[in-house]
């Protein structure tokens, strides 16, 4: 049976919980998700944040290898990156993908069910790459 103000382990904790178990202020927790794209707690109505039991397994890795090991953010991001930790690749490796020849903008667009007609879904890949690759630097 737990005790009085505790909670079961398998359940969700707030980011004031976490904040207050690792002994860091929330806006490092808020920091550490714009730098660990694996650290995504689910956030409810007026952005409250709620951490799984894998995110706070997570987060209590990080605080470790930060604050106890002495790595540096760029030190744990890479990492996580070797390590292969849940969502730290995508899916599918879209910068392989390889670009169509440019087409006349008085062409008519390619009329496809999954996207929109108009949409040039390469040109918003390499848009997001170069931002992903702006937010490592």
């Amino acid at each position: 049976m737990l005790a009085a103000g505790q909670k079961d382990p398998g359940a969700l904790l707030t980011i004031g919980e976490l904040s207050q178990e690792l002994g860091v202020a929330q806006h490092i927790l808020r920091y550490w998700e714009s730098r660990f794209p694996q650290l995504r707690p689910m956030q409810r109505a007026g952005n409250c944040r709620y951490y799984l039991s894998a995110d706070v397994d997570l987060a209590r890795r990080i605080h470790r290898l930060l604050n106890q090991e002495g790595y540096t953010v760029r030190g744990v991001q890479k990492l996580l990156r070797e390590r292969n930790e849940p969502e730290a690749q995508p899916a599918v490796q879209l910068a392989e993908v390889p670009r169509p020849a440019p087409h006349s903008p008085f062409d008519a667009p390619a009329e496809r069910d999954d996207q929109p007609a108009g949409v040039d879904v390469f040109r918003l890949i390499a848009l997001r790459n170069r931002l992903a690759d702006a937010l490592e630097a």
